[in-house]
């Protein structure tokens, strides 16, 4: 395929060096690549001698305005728009033959999109085809299919109805494939059965109930739980031959002690009463006590029972950690692939958790991915990143001319008032940035969107205070994006 890449004088180098020496490669007269207008182009076309036909396409750059209809029908070829930074234009280029660029959208926003909405066709296709030995309501846990999220509900035997459905309806919201029920040991029992109804109204996905409690067991079981959470040497001869009449399944632990043996002991018991469903944790320790040991416990367990899923309780580590817990869920999840588990525990109980069910399933989707093609998991089209980024773009040179920027002592109050800015969650539990001032409050989500409000309400009347407003107001725009904290006039 020939692709003529069009450009500025500044980008032409930088332009040169990203496309190679098979594409080629047309400068436009003027500086700024993203002036480029119809006209220009098709001057500078001319100029250079290309004649109509000659190319397949021509790619402008991706910020660049302008309808290049009569452009196109000129030079006898469509005309794209490319991505945004030169730096990304081989990137773009190694997909000129399998996508459709467009003349409204960027290639590197059309590719990532195009490239994730195959990702997910993918993994949905190989999901239908997996095997599994527990299904529950279509989901299925175990086998070949993919890792599936359980999202605790710490406490949900406490909760009133409205608090325990929004829950629900979070974390499932959230991507989370089970809605495990937290029981805290003061919960009454007949708290246990209404809760599961409770939730059974919001959600189709698989339930379970988190308890060793025979009562809150029992309560469930009547309540037709799909899965019981936790069995060992405390109820299993209580509740065993009950468990199997019901057919539920039920996660296995080991006894007082988490040693690896009392595991095998209690799996073999309840294979004894005739369970069949079974899950097996052979429990991950957080870092510090032992994790690295309780790890090569999965491994051995894997190895010795192939059949069985397991339960990867990754909340234990992400809760008693202060790190950010983005990287460690990934990290977690690649270590819970490789030792085979089908079910990735947990909370969302601390705030610094908070975005753990969408991080571990994203983190599942790109482990299995990355199975099916064999590969680390990178360039899937699915990626984790927040802070950082896969590829920087380059910095700009320094002038020569350039002043050193001060602060000013001049500031002074904008007669048109000041503005009270926060944020605050409205009825649907999203956040939205608040801005307050005496004559209107304005609410949204885009910084640009508010401010742009402001100064068409004539609520602001100084360059200075545009500016400050700007400034806060993206800082609370970043706070939402980030799930983070946002106070006026704080460094963030």
């Amino acid at each position: 395929m020939k692709i003529l890449v069009a450009t500025g004088h500044l980008a032409e180098s930088t332009v040169r060096h990203a496309v190679g020496s098979d594409t080629s490669v047309l400068t436009v007269d003027t500086d700024v690549a993203a002036f480029i207008t119809p006209h220009r182009l098709i001057h500078s076309y001319e100029d250079d001698n290309f004649k109509p036909g000659q190319f397949d396409m021509v790619l402008v750059p991706g910020l660049v305005p302008g309808d290049f209809t009569e452009v196109a029908n000129k030079i006898g070829c469509p005309v794209y728009l490319g991505p945004k930074h030169a730096y990304d234009l081989d990137y773009a280029i190694r997909f000129a033959g399998d996508v459709q660029f467009s003349n409204k959208v960027p290639a590197c926003e059309l590719l990532k999109d195009i490239r994730q909405q195959e990702a997910y066709k993918k993994l949905s296709q190989m999901e239908k085809s997996a095997f599994a030995p527990l299904i529950f309501n279509g989901t299925k846990v175990g086998g070949n299919s993919q890792m599936k999220v359980m999202g605790e509900i710490v406490d949900a035997g406490n909760m009133d109805c409205d608090l325990l459905q929004s829950k629900v309806a979070e974390f499932t919201l959230k991507g989370a494939d089970i809605i495990d029920l937290g029981m805290a040991i003061d919960t009454p029992t007949e708290n246990v059965h209404e809760a599961i109804l409770n939730a059974r109204e919001v959600t189709g996905s698989p339930l379970s109930v988190d308890t060793l409690d025979s009562g809150h067991i029992r309560s469930a079981i009547d309540a037709d739980i799909d899965m019981v959470l936790s069995l060992n040497d405390t109820n299993i001869d209580e509740l065993g031959a009950e468990i199997a009449a019901k057919g539920c399944a039920v996660v296995i632990i080991p006894s007082s002690g988490n040693k690896y043996d009392t595991l095998m002991q209690n799996i073999k018991r309840a294979k004894e009463f005739g369970i069949e469903n079974i899950i097996a944790d052979p429990v991950l320790d957080p870092i510090g006590h032992g994790f690295t040991s309780s790890v090569e416990r999965y491994r051995n367990f894997r190895v010795t029972y192939p059949d069985i899923p397991l339960f990867f309780g990754a909340g234990n580590v992400t809760e008693l950690m202060d790190a950010d817990s983005i990287g460690i869920n990934a990290t977690l999840c690649g270590i819970a692939h490789e030792v085979g588990a089908a079910i990735l525990f947990t909370p969302e109980y601390s705030d610094k958790t908070q975005g753990s069910i969408a991080e571990l399933k994203t983190a599942s989707s790109m482990m299995k991915l990355a199975e099916e093609r064999h590969s680390s998991p990178k360039d899937l089209g699915i990626d984790m990143f927040m802070i950082k980024e896969k590829r920087k773009r380059p910095d700009i040179d320094m002038p020569n001319d350039a002043t050193a920027a001060n602060s000013s002592p001049s500031w002074q109050l904008d007669p048109a008032g000041a503005f009270h800015i926060g944020i605050a969650h409205i009825n649907d539990g999203k956040r939205y940035i608040v801005a307050e001032h005496a004559k209107e409050t304005i609410i949204g989500k885009n910084a640009a969107e508010i401010l742009n409000m402001i100064i068409d309400k004539g609520l602001v009347t100084s360059l200075e205070h545009a500016g400050y407003l700007g400034r806060e107001l993206e800082k609370a725009e970043i706070a939402i994006e980030f799930d983070r904290s946002y106070v006026q006039d704080d460094d963030f």
